[in-house]
C-alpha cells in the first residue's frame, strides 16, 4: 500500500499521470487485488461489510487500462447488468456520479457509505459550492463484490438538481445509475472499478497522499 500511495502521490488525483506512471500504478494495483481479494460476501455480510463503512478520500481516478501497453492479469468491463452504460469515460483526475462530472485535481472528493441507510454519497468543493450527489446501493446479484447505486439526489451549492435523475428514471423506467465493483480493501485503502472503466483508489486518511 504504501508504494501505491507513494506513486499515486504528486498526480492532482491522476490528472497529471503520465503513461508510464499509469502503468506501474496498474502493476501495483493488481499486485494488491491478486495477493488479497475480499470476501465474496463484503456486501452481504453485514459484519464484514463495516470496513466499507463511514467516509473515504478520492486520491486517485484514470483508465484501468492503457492503450497500446500489455498488461498481465487485465481486469475487463463485464456488461451483466443490462440498464447501465459500459462505455469507457476515460477519466482522469476527476468524477462522475450518475452521468455529471466534475474535476476532482483540485479537491479531494469524500465518498461515504453509509451502511444502516444503505446508501452511498459522493461530496467535492468546486467554484460553484460544494457537489453532492448520492443514492441507494445495493449488491449486484451477477457480481458479488459490486455496489450498484442509483442516484437519486444532486446538488450544486444551494441548487437541488435532483429532478434530472428523476427525469431519466422514467426514460430508463430505472434509477440505476452506475456500479462500483471492490477489487482490494483494508482499514487504510479501497480500490474500486467502475462501470465505465475507471479506477478509484481512495483512502481512509484525507491527507495520506500529497
Amino acid at each position: 500500500e504504501a508504494a501505491l500511495l507513494k506513486q499515486i502521490s504528486g498526480t492532482q488525483n491522476g490528472k497529471n499521470a503520465d503513461i508510464e506512471t499509469q502503468a506501474r500504478v496498474l502493476s501495483l494495483v493488481r499486485k494488491l487485488e491478486t495477493s488479497s481479494q475480499p470476501s465474496p460476501s463484503l456486501l452481504s455480510d453485514r459484519n464484514e461489510a463495516k470496513i466499507l463503512g463511514g467516509d473515504w478520500f478520492l486520491q486517485y481516478t484514470a483508465p484501468s487500462d492503457i492503450d497500446n501497453v500489455d498488461a498481465d492479469e487485465k481486469w475487463t468491463v463485464t456488461t451483466d447488468e443490462a440498464l447501465i452504460t459500459t462505455s469507457k469515460a476515460g477519466l482522469q483526475g476527476a468524477v462522475s456520479g450518475g452521468g455529471i462530472p466534475v474535476d476532482a485535481s483540485n479537491n479531494v472528493a469524500k465518498q461515504t457509505f453509509d451502511l444502516e441507510t444503505q446508501r452511498v454519497t459522493n461530496e467535492i468543493k468546486t467554484g460553484l459550492g460544494l457537489v453532492i450527489v448520492g443514492g441507494p446501493f445495493r449488491q449486484s446479484p451477477n457480481v458479488p463484490l459490486r455496489a450498484i447505486v442509483g442516484f437519486d439526489t444532486a446538488k450544486v451549492g444551494p441548487l437541488d438538481i435532483s429532478f434530472l435523475f428523476d427525469i431519466r428514471a422514467k426514460i430508463k423506467g430505472s434509477y440505476d445509475s452506475g456500479w462500483v465493483e471492490t477489487t482490494y480493501v483494508s482499514d487504510s485503502v479501497r480500490i474500486g472499478r467502475g462501470n465505465k472503466g475507471s479506477l478509484f483508489i481512495l483512502t481512509r486518511d484525507r491527507d495520506a497522499v500529497n
